[in-house]
Protein backbone atom coordinates (compact mmCIF):
# COMPACT_ATOMS: atom_id res chain seq x y z
CA UNK A 1 0.00 0.00 0.00
CA UNK A 2 1.18 3.53 -0.72
CA UNK A 3 1.78 5.21 2.40
CA UNK A 4 3.35 8.74 0.96
CA UNK A 5 6.84 9.78 0.01
CA UNK A 6 8.44 10.62 3.37
CA UNK A 7 11.23 13.09 3.34
CA UNK A 8 14.23 10.62 2.32
CA UNK A 9 12.85 10.04 -0.90
CA UNK A 10 13.32 13.77 -2.07
CA UNK A 11 16.93 13.78 -0.09
CA UNK A 12 17.79 10.75 -2.42
CA UNK A 13 16.79 12.48 -5.53
CA UNK A 14 18.82 15.56 -4.70
CA UNK A 15 21.86 13.64 -3.37
CA UNK A 16 21.70 11.79 -7.54
CA UNK A 17 22.23 15.29 -8.84
CA UNK A 18 24.47 16.15 -6.72
CA UNK A 19 26.93 12.92 -6.90
CA UNK A 20 25.83 10.78 -10.03
CA UNK A 21 28.10 8.30 -10.02
CA UNK A 22 27.49 4.32 -9.74
CA UNK A 23 28.87 4.57 -6.41
CA UNK A 24 26.32 6.58 -5.01
CA UNK A 25 23.86 4.75 -6.56
CA UNK A 26 24.94 1.58 -5.22
CA UNK A 27 25.19 2.97 -1.54
CA UNK A 28 22.08 4.15 -1.47
CA UNK A 29 20.21 1.69 -3.84
CA UNK A 30 17.62 0.42 -1.22
CA UNK A 31 16.46 4.32 -0.57
CA UNK A 32 15.90 4.05 -4.78
CA UNK A 33 13.90 0.60 -4.40
CA UNK A 34 11.77 1.49 -1.64
CA UNK A 35 11.28 4.80 -0.63
CA UNK A 36 11.30 6.29 -4.50
CA UNK A 37 10.87 3.84 -7.29
CA UNK A 38 8.60 1.39 -4.63
CA UNK A 39 6.28 4.06 -3.60
CA UNK A 40 5.82 5.74 -6.78
CA UNK A 41 4.87 2.11 -8.25
CA UNK A 42 2.47 1.72 -5.47
CA UNK A 43 0.73 4.89 -6.07
CA UNK A 44 0.02 4.63 -9.47
CA UNK A 45 -1.04 1.09 -8.87
CA UNK A 46 -3.20 2.42 -6.29
CA UNK A 47 -4.56 5.69 -8.68
CA UNK A 48 -4.65 2.28 -11.95
CA UNK A 49 -8.54 1.51 -9.96
CA UNK A 50 -9.67 4.70 -10.37
CA UNK A 51 -8.18 5.58 -13.95
CA UNK A 52 -7.36 2.11 -15.47
CA UNK A 53 -4.61 1.34 -17.63
CA UNK A 54 -1.37 -0.80 -17.00
CA UNK A 55 1.44 0.93 -14.81
CA UNK A 56 4.83 1.62 -16.37
CA UNK A 57 8.03 3.21 -13.84
CA UNK A 58 10.80 3.72 -16.29
CA UNK A 59 14.37 2.89 -15.31
CA UNK A 60 16.68 5.02 -13.78
CA UNK A 61 19.61 4.10 -15.95
CA UNK A 62 20.10 6.54 -18.79
CA UNK A 63 20.11 5.36 -22.48
CA UNK A 64 23.77 7.04 -23.35
CA UNK A 65 23.64 6.27 -26.78
CA UNK A 66 21.99 9.73 -27.99
CA UNK A 67 23.32 11.73 -25.08
CA UNK A 68 25.95 14.35 -25.33
CA UNK A 69 26.66 13.97 -21.81
CA UNK A 70 27.67 10.83 -19.79
CA UNK A 71 25.91 10.79 -16.90
CA UNK A 72 24.61 6.79 -15.60
CA UNK A 73 21.17 8.02 -14.66
CA UNK A 74 18.07 10.11 -14.55
CA UNK A 75 17.62 12.72 -12.10
CA UNK A 76 13.94 12.20 -11.54
CA UNK A 77 12.20 8.53 -11.70
CA UNK A 78 8.46 9.09 -13.42
CA UNK A 79 6.06 6.64 -14.24
CA UNK A 80 2.90 6.35 -16.82
CA UNK A 81 -0.85 4.35 -16.61
CA UNK A 82 -1.41 3.81 -20.26
CA UNK A 83 -4.94 4.65 -20.25
CA UNK A 84 -7.26 4.80 -23.13
CA UNK A 85 -5.25 2.40 -25.66
CA UNK A 86 -6.91 4.92 -28.45
CA UNK A 87 -5.22 8.10 -26.82
CA UNK A 88 -1.67 9.46 -27.26
CA UNK A 89 -2.13 10.96 -24.04
CA UNK A 90 -0.93 8.75 -21.01
CA UNK A 91 -0.98 9.87 -17.46
CA UNK A 92 2.19 10.98 -15.78
CA UNK A 93 4.07 11.15 -12.65
CA UNK A 94 7.46 11.84 -11.54
CA UNK A 95 9.85 12.39 -8.61
CA UNK A 96 12.63 14.79 -8.29
CA UNK A 97 14.50 16.89 -6.14
CA UNK A 98 11.86 19.62 -6.74
CA UNK A 99 9.29 17.71 -5.61
CA UNK A 100 6.25 15.53 -7.09
CA UNK A 101 4.88 16.38 -10.47
CA UNK A 102 1.85 15.03 -12.31
CA UNK A 103 0.45 15.83 -15.62
CA UNK A 104 -0.54 14.56 -18.96
CA UNK A 105 -0.81 15.40 -22.86
CA UNK A 106 0.65 15.16 -26.05
CA UNK A 107 4.43 15.76 -25.19
CA UNK A 108 5.50 15.15 -29.09
CA UNK A 109 3.57 15.97 -31.98
CA UNK A 110 4.63 14.03 -35.36
CA UNK A 111 4.15 15.78 -38.90
CA UNK A 112 1.04 14.25 -39.47
CA UNK A 113 -0.42 15.10 -35.89
CA UNK A 114 1.14 18.53 -35.79
CA UNK A 115 -1.35 19.14 -39.05
CA UNK A 116 -4.21 18.19 -37.70
CA UNK A 117 -3.71 20.38 -34.45
CA UNK A 118 -3.06 23.39 -35.93
CA UNK A 119 -5.86 22.66 -38.64
CA UNK A 120 -8.06 21.93 -35.67
CA UNK A 121 -7.20 24.81 -33.32
CA UNK A 122 -7.26 27.50 -36.64
CA UNK A 123 -10.73 26.44 -37.15
CA UNK A 124 -13.44 28.77 -35.39
CA UNK A 125 -15.68 25.61 -35.09
CA UNK A 126 -13.35 23.75 -33.04
CA UNK A 127 -10.19 25.99 -31.68
CA UNK A 128 -11.81 28.36 -29.60
CA UNK A 129 -12.89 24.89 -27.30
CA UNK A 130 -9.28 24.22 -26.95
CA UNK A 131 -8.75 28.00 -25.92
CA UNK A 132 -11.06 27.32 -23.22
CA UNK A 133 -9.66 24.15 -21.97
CA UNK A 134 -6.61 25.80 -21.57
CA UNK A 135 -7.78 28.73 -19.80
CA UNK A 136 -9.53 26.01 -17.20
CA UNK A 137 -6.79 24.14 -16.66
CA UNK A 138 -4.75 27.15 -15.72
CA UNK A 139 -7.29 28.42 -13.62
CA UNK A 140 -7.06 25.06 -11.77
CA UNK A 141 -3.40 25.47 -11.04
CA UNK A 142 -2.24 23.95 -13.68
CA UNK A 143 1.09 24.50 -16.05
CA UNK A 144 0.43 24.27 -19.69
CA UNK A 145 3.51 23.62 -20.96
CA UNK A 146 4.91 22.86 -24.64
CA UNK A 147 7.93 23.89 -27.07
CA UNK A 148 6.87 26.66 -29.11
CA UNK A 149 8.17 28.08 -32.68
CA UNK A 150 9.30 31.37 -32.08
CA UNK A 151 7.47 32.94 -35.00
CA UNK A 152 3.89 31.89 -36.44
CA UNK A 153 3.98 28.40 -38.58
CA UNK A 154 3.90 28.29 -42.53
CA UNK A 155 0.80 29.27 -43.81
CA UNK A 156 -0.89 31.19 -40.99
CA UNK A 157 -0.65 34.69 -40.18
CA UNK A 158 1.08 36.04 -37.03
CA UNK A 159 -1.96 38.30 -36.22
CA UNK A 160 -4.08 34.75 -35.18
CA UNK A 161 -6.52 35.18 -32.57
CA UNK A 162 -4.72 31.87 -31.28
CA UNK A 163 -1.00 32.38 -32.69
CA UNK A 164 0.72 31.67 -29.09
CA UNK A 165 -1.33 28.11 -29.18
CA UNK A 166 -0.73 27.73 -32.79
CA UNK A 167 2.78 28.04 -31.91
CA UNK A 168 3.30 24.72 -29.77
CA UNK A 169 4.61 22.02 -31.40
CA UNK A 170 3.58 19.80 -28.12
CA UNK A 171 1.12 19.97 -25.24
CA UNK A 172 1.40 19.00 -21.87
CA UNK A 173 -0.75 20.31 -18.83
CA UNK A 174 0.58 19.61 -15.18
CA UNK A 175 1.55 20.90 -11.62
CA UNK A 176 4.21 20.32 -9.20
CA UNK A 177 4.08 19.99 -5.48
CA UNK A 178 7.07 20.67 -3.43
CA UNK A 179 8.76 17.67 -1.92
CA UNK A 180 9.83 19.53 1.19
CA UNK A 181 9.32 17.57 4.23
CA UNK A 182 8.23 14.61 1.86
CA UNK A 183 4.12 14.28 0.42
CA UNK A 184 1.80 12.61 2.54
CA UNK A 185 -0.34 9.98 1.23
CA UNK A 186 -3.18 11.58 0.90
CA UNK A 187 -1.71 14.91 -0.55
CA UNK A 188 -0.44 12.79 -3.29
CA UNK A 189 -3.29 11.07 -3.90
CA UNK A 190 -5.21 14.81 -4.05
CA UNK A 191 -2.38 16.21 -6.20
CA UNK A 192 -2.04 13.26 -9.06
CA UNK A 193 -5.65 13.06 -9.40
CA UNK A 194 -6.52 16.28 -9.32
CA UNK A 195 -3.98 17.42 -12.18
CA UNK A 196 -5.16 14.68 -14.21
CA UNK A 197 -8.87 15.18 -14.25
CA UNK A 198 -8.18 19.18 -14.08
CA UNK A 199 -6.23 18.56 -17.51
CA UNK A 200 -8.70 15.96 -19.31
CA UNK A 201 -10.61 18.79 -21.35
CA UNK A 202 -7.17 19.29 -22.87
CA UNK A 203 -6.53 15.27 -23.85
CA UNK A 204 -10.56 15.34 -24.57
CA UNK A 205 -9.82 17.98 -27.16
CA UNK A 206 -6.48 16.75 -28.39
CA UNK A 207 -7.66 13.14 -28.78
CA UNK A 208 -10.66 14.00 -30.72
CA UNK A 209 -8.81 16.45 -33.16
CA UNK A 210 -5.27 15.47 -33.29
CA UNK A 211 -4.89 11.51 -31.88
CA UNK A 212 -2.62 8.99 -32.67
CA UNK A 213 -0.06 9.20 -35.30
CA UNK A 214 0.22 6.99 -38.52
CA UNK A 215 4.45 7.89 -39.01
CA UNK A 216 7.00 5.72 -37.36
CA UNK A 217 8.51 7.12 -33.76
CA UNK A 218 11.24 9.19 -34.09
CA UNK A 219 14.48 8.31 -32.66
CA UNK A 220 15.68 10.64 -29.90
CA UNK A 221 17.88 10.71 -26.71
CA UNK A 222 16.25 10.12 -23.60
CA UNK A 223 17.27 12.23 -20.36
Amino acid sequence: MFRGFGPGAFEWLAGLERDNSREYFTATRDVYETEVRGALEALLDELSLAFGGPVKVFRQHRDLRFARDRMPYKTRTYGVLAGDPASAAGLYAELSARGLYAGTGYHQLARDQLERYRAALAAETTGPALEAAVAAARAAGLDVEAETLRTAPRGYPRDHPRIVLLRHTAMIAGARLAGDGGVAREAAFAHVAGAWRAAAPVVAWLDAHVGMSAEEPRRQARS
